[in-house]
């Protein structure tokens, strides 16, 4: 079918002529079939081409050579009557053989166009892009982009040139999308979007909504093959639905991949290689079960060009980084997460993205993902840009995003990065640098509706999937339904918890009894969230020092104050997450150049760490008290928080009425407390469940073990009472 009928001679000139200065935004109105008063026309632009022939498609018969005008790369043909045809282009080099572009119509349905504008659009990674597609027989790649105020839009690569004359798009103006199906390009292209905004041509744009990229530095974007993998985690993912997160023990452990750990160098003057996913995976997955760990929860993979970012500025935010492999090695890494029982959770950072100039700042001349205002588009801490999540399109995107990634790659969980950042217009601004909401007030009214409606929307799409805040403020019912007033996440990290805790190990013992409140404060509202309590990256690296650096005293010391720490962390209301290396006590600071210091675990000390985390795990996993009531004051009773003098702590973990009490004690003074009593709900025997100071986790081998009578002395408001050797810098875990 023809392409719309160019009114006159003077039009038709003026049109070519924009057309050769890549400036004409409706190519279909000049290339391709064309109808015009003296019948019909086939126009083609193909700068640097020594000539175009047009042959039939059924039968390769030549129905002509193409004139080209003026040398300019603009070639015609007039013809009798329409026939299906192909060009065979001779270049200097290579004679191709294509269909025409500009024959075809519009490939982009009409309820995708209207979704994507309303931000209802919830497969977008699926429907824009670039889709590998066929159409009336035809292979090939159907590119898709949002450029509202764009007055030129061309797919250029390797394929064209890099010549932006050769695949201008066609514009829905309805949505400001541009679109265009290139025929016989397939999976593996490189691409980017050459567009001409209001000023001038803007640098090379990779797609926002691309599937695959090109390996850093390089910043192309890919068009990815089709994700056909053959998932075998059925079981899985029929499990996880089964039984509420907030009733389960819940144990991740955050990590890095890229520094997790190194391989062997593969390559001359190579140091070492990172892992890719399939070596990730045969060495992390093991790993990590063997320490207990229900889960892995990975740094940002989605596609980010500073490496130094870890990943928390992304631009691609539907495709994994190629730092690790293709998005089929991506899914068989989650798959056999899932095979071998271990939930995979992943970073995701809907609050702002970096301004570098091939990606979404400025996309098409104007602030079209951001704000335009820089009190609303500026991130000052991080030099980035800020969603504006208040329009339709970018709603939609990033919702979008999220589900691609629970959906497509199976995802148990995403971490919400920064919340804090999204819910504050005067997040870190000064009080003249910030713009109030439309009440006057400091909430940033759109990107609340936009994580309520996130919550919403996973809750009942993914059954299952997880989403985690991390939100650092006092803000209400982070982790409530948004029907009764709150955010609907799943989780929320606890940070005030993490600082106090924290602040508190960091004193020397001596002092401890002036700070005992940083330790009991944190249960006063350990309940009115679905805490998780985070023990992440953040806290490891810019000269915070390592967890196990941060604890006060000489080299013993600060092993057993970090076993105490663990052990504290352990047993405290709150599901745990735990950034890697901290697991045995590496000494220095996270370098996301660098894998972990593995060599510390063939010492005896640090082999302690190691595994008193790997009976913590699995005494958290097979003690329901100790996490089916995570989220409620049942599931907590105090027996001792006054007891600064000491520091001593001690209280009960309690689940349903058939499950057995835990009683945890904590002593976080060097000097062991002999025949101290304890108060306990039920009389008879108690069983040492652990002791941190035991000399299998390298400790001194002191207090209590074995079982231990009850005797018919009051204590604590109990009836019955142990008398417990209390070990120095230690944790005794105890159960009937």
């Amino acid at each position: 079918m023809s392409n719309r009928e160019v009114r006159s001679d003077e039009q038709l000139r003026q049109g070519l002529e924009a057309l050769l200065r890549a400036e004409h935004g409706d190519p279909f109105a000049l290339l391709g079939p064309q109808v015009d008063e003296q019948g019909m026309v086939v126009r083609t632009l193909q700068p640097g081409a020594l000539q175009v022939e047009l042959v039939a498609a059924e039968t390769g018969a030549s129905l002509g050579m193409l004139e080209q005008q003026d040398h300019s790369g603009l070639f015609s043909l007039r013809l009798p009557e329409l026939v299906d045809y192909l060009y065979r282009i001779s270049w200097p080099d290579a004679v191709q053989e294509t269909e025409d572009p500009y024959a075809f119509s519009s490939q982009l349905g009409e309820m995708d166009i209207y979704l994507f504008s309303e931000g209802k659009h919830r497969e977008l990674g699926n429907s824009f892009g670039a889709q590998l597609v066929e159409v009336g027989g035809v292979k090939g790649v159907r590119f898709s982009v949002w450029a509202p105020n764009a007055r030129r839009v061309s797919v250029v690569g390797q394929f064209n040139s890099w010549d932006g004359r050769r695949h201008p798009m066609r514009l829905h103006p309805s949505a400001g999308v541009w679109e265009l199906f290139i025929p016989r390009l397939g999976p593996g292209e490189v691409y980017k979007y050459e567009i001409l905004g209001s000023h001038g041509v803007l640098p090379l744009r990779a797609d926002p909504l691309a599937l695959a990229t090109e390996l850093p530095p390089a910043t192309g974007s890919v068009v990815a093959a089709e994700l056909a993998f053959d998932w075998q985690d059925d079981a899985w993912m029929q499990r996880r639905t089964s039984a509420p997160a907030t009733a389960s023990a819940l144990s991740i452990y955050e990590l890095h991949a890229g520094s997790w750990r190194h391989g062997p160098s593969t390559e001359e003057g190579e140091e070492f290689h990172v892992l890719n996913w399939q070596e990730l995976g045969e060495q992390l997955i093991p790993y990590v079960l063997d320490l207990g760990f229900s889960h892995i929860e990975l740094l940002p993979i989605m596609e980010h060009p500073f490496g130094g970012s870890w990943g928390y500025q992304p631009l691609s935010q539907f495709a994994p980084t190629a730092r690790y492999g293709s998005p089929h090695d991506f899914a068989a890494f989650v798959d056999a997460c899932h095979q071998a029982g271990l939930g995979v959770i992943l970073d995701w950072v809907p609050a702002h993205f970096p301004n570098d100039a091939h990606g979404l700042a400025m996309f098409d001349g104007t602030a079209l993902y951001e704000y335009a205002h820089p009190f609303e588009g500026y991130h000052q801490d991080w030099n980035t840009c800020i969603f504006n999540l208040g329009r339709n399109e970018v709603h939609g995107f990033m919702l979008a995003s999220a589900l691609h990634w629970l959906r497509t790659y199976h995802i148990d969980g995403l971490r919400v990065d920064a919340v804090a950042s999204m819910l504050y217009r005067d997040y870190s601004r000064k009080a003249d640098e910030w713009i109030p909401n439309q009440h006057g007030g400091r909430e940033n009214l759109e990107a609340i509706d936009f994580l309520r409606h996130l919550n919403e929307v996973v809750a009942s799409e993914v059954p299952g999937a997880m989403v985690i805040a991390e939100e650092s403020t006092a803000w209400p019912g982070v982790s409530r339904p948004s029907r009764e007033g709150g955010l609907g996440f799943d989780f929320k990290w606890n940070m005030g918890w993490m600082h106090d805790s924290l602040s508190y190990m960091a004193e020397d013992p001596l002092h401890r009894q002036h700070h005992h409140h940083q330790l009991t404060f944190g249960l006063l509202y350990a309940f009115s969230e679905h805490f998780i309590l985070p023990i992440s990256h953040d806290e490891v690296v810019h000269g915070k020092r390592s967890l196990l650096d941060k604890m006060p005293g000489d080299h013993w010391q600060k092993l057993a104050n970090l076993r105490l720490y663990f052990s504290f962390m352990w047993t405290h209301p709150g599901k745990k997450l735990l950034f890697m290396g901290c697991e045995f006590g590496q000494w220095r600071e996270w370098n996301h150049d660098a894998e972990l210091d593995w060599y510390l675990l063939q010492y005896g000390e640090h082999q302690g760490v190691h595994g008193l985390l790997r009976d913590l795990n699995g005494l958290y996993r097979n003690e329901p008290a100790l996490h089916r009531y995570d989220d409620r004051e049942a599931g907590f009773e105090w027996l001792i928080g006054d007891d600064q003098a000491n520091s001593v702590f001690a209280w009960l973990r309690k689940g349903e009425s058939d499950d057995p009490p835990v009683l945890v004690v904590h002593n976080f003074t060097p000097t062991p407390r002999l025949s101290y009593r304890v108060g306990v709900p039920c009389g008879g025997n108690w069983q040492v469940l652990i002791n941190s100071d035991a000399e299998q986790y390298s400790g001194s081998n002191a207090g209590s073990r074995g079982p231990l009578a009850s005797e018919m002395v009051a204590s604590h408001g109990k009836d019955q009472s142990l008398v417990l050797d209390l070990p120095p810098l230690a944790t005794l875990v105890l159960r009937p």
